[in-house]
């Protein structure tokens, strides 16, 4: 039986739909039921879905990257990435807080700055999660050795993950809905297990608490680079708003959420880490000149010996299976919302009829991380994963500033607001430029790949398949308010308005439209002209053109 107080909820839900069907309102009717029926995930499990997406790659293969890298200190590189991603987070709790819907940065980023951007974005995004699923197989593989070793079979790794993958390209296919009931106990256990192996290692007198500390330059560049190398881990930290549409109360718990899954995800990181080089030897990372894909095996068998180290190489095969079933699931759903949203060929929105999933999706994702496990290495693998991320969340801290300042036509008032703006965002966006300058040219090569191929996508198919004109950006009312290069020019449009604005409504109609584009600005036009000009001008269909409206189809119309 309900309680009292879902009866009440209930009660208010169904009188709030027949007050909107009444008045005719369908926007507040579809919001009411959406909002009702979907809303089941409060802040514990949503700080649990957070960490099962981030703890995993990060604590199993980069600690030996980042001590190739920063040495001793890397431990702070973990801190100092977080550092960063604590901006983003302020950041995407604004927008999503404002716009608390299923989609997250693609969505965002679409709505901010338009389909040109959204396209860019969203290969990015999918680039992001493909290269992290493809970095979690190589991990996979490279703890499969371990195992196959301890029990004297001889297997290729490598072929064996690329088995692997096949079996998650058809498990998705095939449907998988549990993967985050699977997932979570998985990793669960993994962070427990790394947490016990810390324990032991601290009691066991040989942990020289010194060494992390002492003899490391916390500021240097190689320690920026680490801190860019590592940034992949910490992907899942903003991961929340994309299932925002699904979240209770997500003014509050999305923010806190985001929160939480990061403090708690950078005491781990920088927790294992820290006891990692204050008791693994001089030197323990590298393996013929090349950094180690298994430092958990070697930090477990130096604290408990083989037989440990070998349960930690199986744990972290099952952590990194996990991580790349849900990773093919994330990323092949960025191409199927892009060709939802007209921005990718309509065949990657078709279903399986069998098993009503984005098959084509899916085995492009397949197909993608099968080519980077073989002709990527491993170092070069993690460089992009982290650039694209450093990029998405330069973008976001952007995205802030551009909302805040787009103008009256695209007010803004998010019940969450990101304290101390704009410090967190320049920090953010100018910390993420500087890292992604440091973490070398894999990832500037990658960078400028994304925004290249974005670009081409995007003037070969969507511009064709979308009413871009239909609507007005943020972006372009932020550049209509502080980017014109010609302020002697919209001084004219300002006063060409103001002169035909009748009462000061702050709009314009028809007829006064045709005064200021005629009168105010000289154009001659015929009334059908006018009338059609007004029509593509008025961008919210409301029968009036108001002052952002007015300015950006003027500045539209001097570009063209």
């Amino acid at each position: 039986m309900p309680e009292s107080g879902e009866r009440t909820v209930a009660k208010d839900t169904v009188e709030n739909i027949i007050k909107g069907v009444a008045a005719g309102d369908a926007k507040a009717v579809t919001e009411e039921i959406k909002g009702t029926l979907s809303r089941t995930i409060g802040l514990a499990t949503l700080v649990i879905l957070s960490l099962s997406s981030m703890l995993g790659s990060g604590l199993f293969i980069l600690p030996a990257f980042a001590q190739e890298v920063a040495g001793d200190g890397m431990w702070f590189a973990f801190v100092l990435a977080a550092s960063v991603v604590l901006t983003g987070a302020f950041s995407k709790s604004e927008l999503a807080s404002a716009m608390p819907e299923s989609g997250g940065v693609y969505i965002y980023m679409e709505r901010t700055y338009g389909s040109l951007m959204g396209t860019i974005s969203g290969l990015g995004l999918f680039a992001s999660f493909m290269l992290k699923s493809a970095f979690a197989l190589i991990g996979f593989a490279a703890y499969l050795e371990v195992v196959t070793a301890a029990l004297d079979v001889e297997v290729n790794p490598i072929t064996m993950a690329l088995v692997l993958l096949t079996f998650i390209v058809i498990i998705n296919i095939t449907g998988v809905k549990k993967i985050k009931k699977v997932q979570t106990p998985i990793v669960a256990t993994a962070v427990l297990f790394l947490l016990f192996l810390c324990v032991m290692a601290l009691l066991s007198g040989d942990a020289d608490l010194s060494r992390p500390i002492t003899n490391v330059d916390y500021f240097s560049p190689e320690m920026g680079t680490a801190a860019a190398l590592v940034f992949v881990a910490y992907s899942g930290a903003i991961k929340v708003g994309a299932i925002g549409g699904e979240v209770m109360d997500p003014e509050k718990n999305i923010p806190r959420g985001m929160f939480a899954s990061l403090l708690v995800a950078t005491i781990l990181y920088a927790g294992v880490a820290f006891v990692m080089v204050s008791v693994l030897p001089t030197g323990w990372h590298m393996d013929h000149g090349h950094a180690i894909e298994n430092p958990i095996y070697v930090f477990a068998e130096h604290v408990a010996g083989s037989t440990v180290g070998v349960i930690a190489a199986l744990l972290a095969i099952i952590t990194m299976a996990s991580m790349a079933l849900a990773g093919v699931l994330s990323a092949s759903r960025f191409l199927f919302a892009m060709a939802r949203d007209n921005l990718l060929p309509s065949k990657l929105e078709d279903l399986n009829p069998t098993y009503e999933t984005p098959h084509w999706p899916i085995i492009i994702t397949g197909l993608m991380m099968a080519t980077a496990i073989l002709t990527i290495d491993v170092h070069a693998i993690a460089e992009l994963a982290s650039g694209f991320n450093i990029m998405v969340f330069v973008a976001i801290n952007a995205s802030v500033v551009v909302m805040r300042h787009a103008g009256p036509r695209h007010e803004w008032n998010p019940p969450y607001k990101s304290p101390l703006y704009p410090l967190p965002q320049i920090y953010g966006a100018g910390t993420g430029i500087i890292l992604l300058w440091l973490i070398g040219a894999n990832a500037l090569i990658g960078a400028a790949g994304a925004i290249g191929l974005g670009v081409i996508v995007w003037v070969s198919y969507g511009r064709k398949h979308i009413l871009e004109e239909a609507r007005t950006t943020p972006f372009s009312a932020f550049k209509s308010r502080f980017m014109n290069p010609t302020p002697e020019a919209r001084q004219r449009f300002l006063t060409a308005f103001q002169s035909a604005d009748i009462g000061r409504k702050n709009h314009l109609t028809l007829s006064e439209f045709r005064a200021a584009i005629t009168q105010g600005l000289g154009m001659e036009l015929s009334p059908m002209e006018v009338r059609m000009y007004f029509h593509k001008a008025d961008t919210d269909g409301d029968g009036v053109v108001d002052i952002d409206e007015f300015l950006t189809a003027m500045e539209r119309s001097e570009e063209e």
